[in-house]
């Protein structure tokens, strides 16, 4: 059975409950960036008792959820272009300061999208080897050194198959040794001295199904936690039993 097969027949998390596990994950009195794709979905899963600042690298400190389908101001997006709101307090800024927060080591969490990550903390995540792809670079590069931790969000797998969590990152890095912890749809994965620890996987997942989907060695240091689904369809981590 190929890589493609198992990974198909395994049980997975939405990109919404990805984000779901990001936001619990984000302590409270935060600042925090969000990137292009799964991170914008973060800000959704935010509880309000909750004092978490968001920033978008296109200038905006304070944001909050996305607009209402049909409401929204079509100047205030985040970086995937979606409108958003505004948090009270809020503020808006150009480029130039929004990128001095950002490399000048103002924000706690950047949540990065990710095409590879390796067990050394490398991220790749602006271009691919793929024929006619088109360069993204964007802020990633200065949000991968600038912020004190990254995440990243991914699914596990590419979509011949092939694992994105590598011993060496074979596409053009972002940034060299700054990724955190990664989440994908089959698993929660810090980044340690030695490579990567299984923090959690879903219900269902073995460390050796893991294990067989990912190009580098899985370690795990203490007992993983379970990833499970609520009834309303929300994902929450759980001790083993």
């Amino acid at each position: 059975m190929n890589t493609t097969t198992q990974a198909s027949m395994r049980p997975r998390l939405t990109r919404q409950q990805i984000a779901q596990l990001v936001a619990f994950d984000i302590p409270d009195g935060s600042v925090a960036n969000l990137g292009i794709g799964i991170p914008t979905l973060v800000s959704d899963y935010l509880s309000s008792d909750r004092e978490i600042i968001m920033h978008s690298e296109n200038g905006i400190l304070g944001m909050g959820g996305l607009a209402a389908p049909g409401a929204g101001d079509p100047d205030l997006i985040n970086a995937s272009r979606q409108l958003i709101t505004l948090l009270p307090g809020a503020s808006i800024s150009e480029h130039t300061v929004s990128f001095a927060m950002m490399r000048g080591g103002r924000l706690d969490y950047t949540v990065l999208g990710g095409f590879q990550v390796a067990e050394n903390g490398d991220l790749a995540n602006w271009i691919t080897n793929a024929e006619d792809t088109i360069p993204a670079v964007g802020g990633a590069m200065d949000l991968a050194v600038g912020a004190r931790h990254v995440y990243v969000t991914m699914e596990h797998v590419a979509r011949d198959g092939s694992p994105k969590l590598l011993e060496r990152c074979t596409y053009p890095l972002t940034a060299a040794g700054v990724v955190d912890r990664v989440y994908t749809d089959l698993a929660v994965l810090d980044v340690g001295p030695q490579g990567f620890e299984v923090h959690a996987m879903v219900e269902g997942m073995t460390l050796e199904a893991l294990q067989a989907l990912t190009n580098a060695r899985l370690r795990t240091p203490r007992a993983p936690l379970v990833v499970r689904i609520d009834d309303a369809g929300f994902a929450r981590f759980h001790t083993q039993r």
